[in-house]
């Protein structure tokens, strides 16, 4: 069931060249947050593999994005006038979220301590960072929700879009220049996600009802945020990075074509998802945002993994995604009126299949560089000690 082999062997023998490199000038990371988890993962045991670190970090979030859809499964929850979440849930969510985050920093300093580096590692890690995303913009939303004082859940859904898209342009600029420039906003928006937290949770989310200043209201200053570091430091400094590699002349695509083939599949991706949520009769994204969310954000995951993979393979991206194909044509069920009374069902099945054929790809994936490596995904182990 899970032996299929999605990588080629075009891409194994890029996998068995390839060497990690990365830049990180993020001030929060370099002088903060990297001394934390140097301390951190002295106390871990070196029996430990990196891989299961980078997983529970991961599992970690998916608990906090059940967690709150359990108690605020339809983003009211905040409002005035609704049950809301219990202070104990904001205490909770802010310490795994942030346990989460600090384990994703210290998984790679693990590897390097144990020497089990592999590339298999850097792709579990940034391969499960790229589903993370919808997690942690989706479980934060629960504090100011889409009442009055909040933000519509169209609104999110643009807001998720640009987090999505600010994490494939990494791996985009990685595609490019061979080089991985970590982004300023990951490190200073999962500190700050932990912080109000648990400020939410002592001060209650009735705190967040009032205006900053004037009439500029909190959750004015949440999309800001979000947006501004996106477009004020994310895209500019992505795009310096790339042109700088090609005033250099290293950059690895020369053409505008090859150059831009990663970002075809997301951005069909993005107006099919935004053609539905806008044109639907039944009004989806209103009556089921969570579900939405969750379908955008694993179809986009699934296309960011493969980029990864080609990027670290040093192979040629394929532009289109496979999975734009029942999108595509369940959009025109429901716009043509065929599926009209049925789209919540219909919604239902799209979200399974993505969801069951991204976690396929994944473990297929994981299991055939596993092999590859001689390797076992949650062990020190080699494969044929046993």
């Amino acid at each position: 069931m899970f032996s299929y082999e999605y990588v080629t062997e075009e891409q194994l023998a890029g996998f068995d060249k390839y060497k990690y490199s990365a830049v990180d000038t993020n001030p929060l990371s370099v002088y903060v947050m990297h001394p934390f988890w140097n301390s951190v993962v002295k106390i871990l045991p070196t029996w430990l593999a990196p891989n299961l670190l980078t997983f529970s970090g991961f599992m970690l979030l998916v608990l906090n994005f059940f967690m709150l859809a359990y108690f605020d499964y339809d983003f009211y929850a905040s409002g005035a006038g609704y049950t809301h979440v219990p202070s104990w849930v904001w205490i909770a969510a802010g310490l795994l979220n942030f346990t989460a985050y600090t384990l994703d920093g210290v998984d790679g300093k693990q590897a390097r301590r144990t020497s089990s580096s592999t590339p298999l590692g850097e792709l579990f890690d940034h391969g499960l960072d790229s589903w993370a995303c919808i997690f942690f913009v989706v479980t934060v939303y629960s504090i100011f929700g889409r009442g009055e004082a909040g933000v519509s859940v169209l609104t999110l859904f643009f807001i998720l879009w640009v987090v999505l898209f600010s994490f494939i342009l990494s791996h985009w600029e990685k595609y490019n220049t061979g080089v991985l420039f970590l982004p300023w906003g990951y490190d200073i928006s999962q500190v700050t996600i932990s912080v109000v937290y648990i400020i939410t949770a002592i001060v209650g989310v009735e705190a967040w009802y009032g205006p900053i200043f004037l009439n500029f209201q909190y959750r004015d200053l949440f999309s800001v945020m979000i947006l501004g570091c996106a477009f004020i430091v994310t895209f500019p400094v992505s795009l310096y990075n790339v042109f700088r590699a090609y005033r250099s002349n290293t950059l690895k695509h020369h053409s505008f074509y090859e150059a831009m083939l990663p970002f075809i599949s997301p951005i069909l991706l993005f107006g099919l998802c935004t053609f539905w949520v806008c044109t639907s009769p039944y009004d989806v994204i209103e009556k089921h945002p969570r579900i939405v969310y969750f379908l955008v954000g694993t179809a986009f995951s699934n296309i960011t993994c493969k980029l990864i993979v080609c990027q670290m393979s040093n192979t040629r991206c394929q532009p289109l995604s496979w999975l734009l194909l029942p999108l595509a044509a369940g959009m025109i069920f429901v716009i043509s009126g065929i599926l009209q009374d049925k789209e919540y069902h219909l919604l239902i099945v799209l979200t399974t299949i993505i969801t069951l054929a991204h976690i396929h790809y994944g473990v297929c994936v994981v299991n055939q560089l596993s092999k590859h490596f001689n390797i076992y995904v949650f062990s020190l182990k080699k494969l044929n000690t046993e």
